[in-house]
């Protein structure tokens, strides 16, 4: 008698069988009382005697009936078979897929993986590149244009900006309810594809005809000097519009679209290792769309008289946002057709999240003041948004002065591209470093002490210039430049700190909490904080605009400021650390308490079992492959 297990091909008999014999004396034989012409747990029996002891037999195998057998995850199949003298045989074959090759890799990567993570990173790379472009542009076009100046900006973010990102994200609820996957990318994405390609070849040289600046004229003539900005916003709203889609391209392809997309077909393993990269990779685009910036606000310098030169460059910049947006549609396509549906691929099981509670205000103020740790975690988060917009804003104001001319701002603007993408590449390779040396406390100082050491220098050559102007020229440069570049310096390392240790910082602090103060943290900071963060700075230059009549105006009551926000930024710092360093060592130590205690496990990977009296004992057929284990897999 023989039995085979057949599994669609997934397992085979060697050529040379492996055989052992159980004698009686084992007990085997008296456990499992195998009856002739019956199955058991799946594997046909037979009491004739063939001379071929695998020969197959015709039961409920012969047609190929998919079975799971019981040693799969060991590697090998069994068979039961009947020897001559009555002895019961199990014989093993191995499978197939225990001694075949590796599956072939690239660099240590299974080339399956790589089909989905190459199409990624260029997808990544393609959006970053193109957002880079647009953030530089979208502050040349409603800083220098006629009739601005960078104190539009605070009301933009305010009055223009939050509400359009408000109304896209119900739009986008709606969309997706009733759009599958696939056609909710397109219809998202190609809008701005479109907008962005029109704004370059039609509306930017309508401007002069599209834009109303007579009537904002007499608005502003009737309301005073002080709504330069408010006005600003209805003088050039064609600016405007993109200065908001720009932003909208950072929020919605980055974080909705392309975070998506990845999540969805990435495993767990694949994006602990890959993910990390995409971080390194948008640093390397933003050197590059930097260097792109800067070519193109260059031409004007080879173009003759009477050419509008920022048209030329806006028209070669948007082209490239066209092309490469449709770069990334052809691949998000690509890995559609070819990748997903290819069956060899690792398919990707998620678990259903746990609903995070939806606080509101009211009760998300009070857990916020209920609790010091997530109290000061919450200024951490307040401190960062207030203060990078008070300098930022002001900043850019003075880089209009210095560079009036758009080709200028936007050549300047290439290079702060560049500068803050080697920063921010070089500080995440660092960051890890000064995280496991110095600790949680240094590694979360070091942001608001670079905005602090930065900021004072730069609000100093704003107010006290003209003392520092015979030193200053002795270098060549006027004490505006010289608060142009420490302003840019400022920028580029604090966002670089930002990137590379603000944010790991951050999501530490949460971890050694209870899941209930966890979740809850994160959904009050999410409420109240950033928003806060996001709009605080941009409500206190409106006020100060409109107090003061300008941002120059209102630069040392700024720079007041931003030392109360920075005072109050470290001083949680403080705080944070003392409590969130002994709560890690607890949570460390019960961690490892917890491994020492673990039982060990047996690494033979044999199957053992035990003796039982007359009663049928079958549970090793009956083991599932979860259950065994085998040296090196878990």
């Amino acid at each position: 008698m023989a039995a085979v297990i057949q599994a669609k091909g997934l397992l085979s008999l060697p050529p040379t069988l492996q055989t052992r014999r159980l004698y009686p004396s084992q007990g085997l034989k008296n456990r499992l009382r195998i009856p002739n012409n019956r199955t058991l747990n799946g594997f046909p029996t037979s009491a004739s005697k063939t001379p071929n002891p695998i020969e197959p037999s015709i039961g409920s195998f012969s047609k190929h009936r998919k079975i799971q057998p019981f040693g799969e995850r060991l590697g090998f199949s069994f068979g039961f078979c009947k020897r001559p003298n009555g002895d019961l045989q199990i014989r093993r074959a191995e499978a197939t897929f225990a001694g075949e090759p590796e599956k072939p890799k690239l660099f240590g990567v299974e080339i399956l993986t790589l089909k989905k993570i190459i199409p990624l990173g260029l997808m990544f790379f393609c959006i970053l590149f193109n957002y880079t472009i647009l953030r530089d542009t979208k502050d040349v076009l409603v800083v220098t244009a006629k009739g601005s100046s960078a104190e539009i900006i605070p009301f933009l973010k305010t009055w223009v900006n939050l509400p359009m990102a408000v109304g896209f994200m119900l739009l986008y609820t709606k969309l997706s309810n009733a759009l599958s996957k696939e056609a909710l990318f397109y219809t998202v994405i190609l809008p701005f594809i479109a907008f962005f390609g029109a704004f370059g070849f039609v509306l930017y040289p309508l401007s002069g005809v599209i834009h109303p600046t007579a009537f904002a004229d007499r608005i502003l003539g009737a309301l005073g000097p002080n709504f330069l900005g408010p006005v600003a916003i209805l003088r050039i709203w064609s600016f405007c519009l993109f200065y908001v889609m720009a932003e909208l391209w950072g929020s919605v392809v980055i974080s909705v679209l392309f975070w998506g997309f990845a999540n969805q077909i990435t495993t767990v393993e694949e994006a602990k290792q890959f993910y990390p990269l995409f971080g390194l990779g948008a640093n390397i685009a933003l050197i590059f769309s930097g260097r792109t910036v800067k070519y193109f606000s260059n031409l004007r310098k080879n173009l003759g008289p009477g050419v509008d030169g920022w048209a030329i460059s806006l028209k070669g910049m948007m082209s490239i946002v066209v092309l490469l947006g449709l770069t990334i549609c052809t691949i998000y396509w690509g890995v559609n057709k070819f990748v997903l549906n290819d069956p060899s691929l690792p398919k990707v099981t998620r678990k259903k999240k746990k609903e995070k509670p939806k606080l509101g205000m009211k009760e998300s103020m009070k857990f916020l003041i209920s609790s010091r740790y997530i109290r000061d975690l919450a200024t951490l988060v307040v401190a960062y948004g207030i203060s990078i917009n008070l300098v930022e804003v002001t900043w850019k104001s003075k880089l209009k002065a210095q560079f009036p001319s758009p080709n200028e701002y936007s050549s300047f603007m290439g290079d702060f591209s560049t500068a803050t993408g080697i920063a921010t590449f070089t500080m995440m390779l660092v960051g890890r470093w000064i995280l496991s040396k110095f600790g949680w406390g240094v590694a979360a100082a070091i942001t608001p002490m670079v905005l602090l050491v930065t900021g004072v220098g730069f609000f100093s050559l704003l107010l006290f210039g003209e003392p520092l102007t015979p030193i200053l020229g002795t270098l060549g440069i006027t004490p505006l430049l010289a608060a142009v570049y420490v302003g840019a310096l400022q920028n580029i390392f604090s966002k670089s700190t930002k990137y590379s240790l603000f944010d790991p910082c951050k999501e530490m602090a949460y971890i050694p909490l209870d899941e209930d103060t966890k979740v809850k943290g994160k959904a009050a900071i999410d409420v109240v904080c950033n928003p806060l963060g996001k709009s605080g700075g941009a409500l206190i230059q409106q006020f100060m605009i409109l107090s003061f009549g300008s941002l120059a105006n209102s630069t040392p009551y700024l720079g007041g400021i931003l030392l109360v926000i920075v005072g109050a930024w470290l001083a949680a710092v403080k705080s944070l650390d003392s409590q969130f360093t002994p709560l890690a060592k607890e949570d460390l130590r019960q961690e490892l308490e917890a491994k020492k205690a673990l039982p060990k496990e047996s690494t033979n990977g044999s199957v053992t079992s035990t003796e039982s009296d007359g009663s049928t004992n079958d549970s090793a057929v009956n083991q599932t492959p979860e259950t065994l284990t085998t040296p090196g897999v878990q």
